[in-house]
C-alpha cells in the first residue's frame, strides 16, 4: 500500500473510485431539465450538420479576436469570477484566499471519473456544451454579449479533473462521453439543458448519442 499512498500524495488524485459515487451521479447544476424533460426537449432542437470553425478564436490573449470574451467573466458583477463560482459550488470543505474570492482548497469528488481530487490546481471547469461546439451549432450568428454570457452560465459549467477535461477538448457526446457511465444521465441533462437554452442546434449522430445517454436515466 506504501506506492499507493505516494501516488495520492504527488497527483492529489486518489487512485481508487470512490466507494460510494452513487450521491455524485444525479449532480447537476441548479435549472437542469430533469429526465423526461430533456428528452422532451431533445426531440424539439433542431437537427443540423455541424457548421464551420471560420472566426472561431477563444484565445484572448495578445489582441486575438477572443470571440466568447474574457473567460471566467464576473456576470452577475458580485465580485466572484465564474471560476471561483463553481469551485465553490462543486467541492466540498471549501477554503477561500483570505479576503477573496478565489478558492485555495477543498475536495472534489468527480463526476466523470468517479475519483476524488484534493489538489485545486488539478482541477479545471468544463463547459459540458464545448464553446467551439456552440459556434458551430448556432453561437457564430450571436451578439458578443450573448456569447459572453453563455460562455459563463453556470449551467453549463462543472469542475472535473484537469486531466479529463484535456481529454474531452471539443468533443461532442458522440465523440465523447464522461469515463464513469453512472454520470451519462445527468451529462446528458445538462447538455441539453443547455442547447435548448440557447436554441442551438443538434447534429444527427450528437442527437443519436444523447437519446441513447438519456435511456440510462430510467423511467
Amino acid at each position: 500500500m506504501r506506492w499507493l499512498l505516494l501516488i495520492v500524495l504527488l497527483t492529489g488524485c486518489s487512485a481508487l473510485p470512490l466507494t460510494s459515487p452513487t450521491p455524485q451521479i444525479d449532480h447537476v447544476p441548479t435549472g437542469t431539465l430533469d429526465a423526461a424533460g430533456a428528452r422532451t426537449s431533445l426531440a424539439a432542437l433542431p437537427v443540423a450538420a455541424p457548421g464551420r470553425l471560420d472566426g472561431y478564436v477563444r484565445d484572448c490573449n495578445d489582441g486575438k479576436a477572443c470571440v466568447f470574451g474574457q473567460p471566467w467573466f464576473d456576470t452577475d458583477g458580485d465580485g466572484c469570477d465564474q471560476r471561483s463560482q463553481v469551485l465553490a459550488r462543486d467541492l466540498t470543505g471549501v477554503s477561500r484566499k483570505p479576503g477573496r474570492c478565489s478558492v485555495q482548497s477543498g475536495t472534489l469528488d468527480d463526476p466523470y471519473t468517479g475519483t476524488r481530487v484534493t489538489s485545486v490546481s488539478k482541477i479545471q471547469i468544463d463547459h459540458v456544451v464545448p464553446l467551439a461546439e456552440m459556434w458551430r451549432s448556432g453561437a457564430a450568428g450571436w451578439p458578443p454579449e450573448q456569447r459572453l454570457a453563455a460562455a459563463n452560465d453556470l449551467r453549463n459549467l462543472v469542475a472535473v479533473s484537469g486531466k479529463v477535461n484535456q481529454s474531452k477538448g471539443d468533443k461532442t457526446p458522440d465523440e465523447w462521453m464522461p469515463p464513469n457511465a453512472g454520470y451519462a444521465c445527468s451529462y446528458s441533462r445538462i447538455y441539453v439543458t443547455v442547447k435548448t437554452a440557447y436554441g442551438l442546434s443538434v447534429a444527427p449522430a450528437e442527437r443519436a448519442a444523447l437519446e441513447n445517454a438519456l435511456t440510462t436515466c430510467g423511467a
